[in-house]
């Protein structure tokens, strides 16, 4: 029988796992929703968040800043490859977005690699503090980072509902040509959620950079579990991005305490169990052109 406390460690362990993938991979799925393309490029985003925050949290000290400067970073990149690459692409095929966003991914892994070199970089934890949690010693900063990860969510729900800009991209995941018909640009409207997603693959960046090394292919590293968040979670929800993120998160936390090649082969088989029993995932809708 597992260590109780082992097995605590593990379960928070996979909970600030699990929120570094639904900000890494919340961006895919309004991509994906509202624009009909698969950014695979947001790793890169991640990327450029981590080493901003690691290159700002070096030079002044301060973390909380650099993560800042990561997000705003990761937002401008985005920015650019939007107007300069994406907006030429948006009415070809999917599977054209899906090569041209690796191609960006990989070029701007070469671009890393040339500004800031190979060697991996470390980043200090902002929180040092544990927190006493049935006697298991917790670390704060990995509560820190899902509480984060929950008002992210929140904020997007809120955005999403509540706000005319919102839902006006609400109603083009629904349908763009009912949205063009009332005037609205929406182009504009991709420009907007392209930021949006790449400034939250940037905070997703910032935060795990103090949880691990900064290196340049970190965000190749990680490209498989995003694919199956967005997967098991379904391509443009939210909410199943969401759940799905939690899910992987516990399932490669707890894997890897009871054996540590489940770590890597059991998220795939829930994949594969979730594809089976319904093919567009949790709450996911059929593959739809615009």
């Amino acid at each position: 029988m597992m260590d109780p406390h082992l097995l605590l460690s593990g379960v928070i362990f996979g909970l600030s796992m699990g929120s570094i993938f639904f900000l890494m991979t919340v961006g895919l799925s309004l991509c994906f929703g509202l624009m009909r393309i698969i950014s695979l490029d947001q790793l890169l985003y991640y990327s450029v968040g981590a080493y901003l925050t690691y290159s700002v949290s070096a030079m002044i000290g301060s973390v909380w800043l650099g993560a800042l400067v990561g997000v705003v970073g990761a937002g401008v990149t985005a920015l650019l490859v939007e107007r300069f690459v994406f907006l030429r692409i948006y009415a070809r095929d999917i599977t054209f977005s899906m090569i041209t966003s690796f191609g960006i991914l990989i070029g701007g892994i070469g671009l890393i690699k040339a500004v800031w070199g190979l060697v991996p970089r470390p980043v200090p934890v902002p929180i040092e503090a544990q927190w006493d949690i049935l006697g298991t010693e917790v670390p704060v900063y990995r509560l820190v980072v899902v509480v984060l990860a929950l008002l992210v969510y929140a904020g997007i729900w809120l955005f999403l509902n509540k706000t005319i800009i919102g839902k006006a991209i609400r109603a083009g995941i629904e349908d763009v040509e009912h949205v063009e018909g009332l005037g609205i640009n929406v182009y504009r409207l991709f420009t907007l959620t392209f930021v949006i997603a790449g400034a939250l693959s940037g905070l997703a960046g910032g935060l795990h950079a103090p949880l691990i090394m900064v290196f340049p292919d970190m965000g190749l590293e990680v490209l498989a579990f995003a694919f199956m968040v967005v997967i098991i979670g379904g391509l443009g929800s939210i909410k199943g991005t969401f759940i799905s993120a939690f899910l992987v998160g516990q399932v490669v936390s707890i894997g890897s305490l009871v054996y540590a090649p489940l770590a890597q082969m059991a998220p795939f088989a829930i994949m594969l169990l979730i594809l089976l029993i319904k093919p567009t995932g949790l709450y996911g809708s059929a593959l739809l052109k615009r």
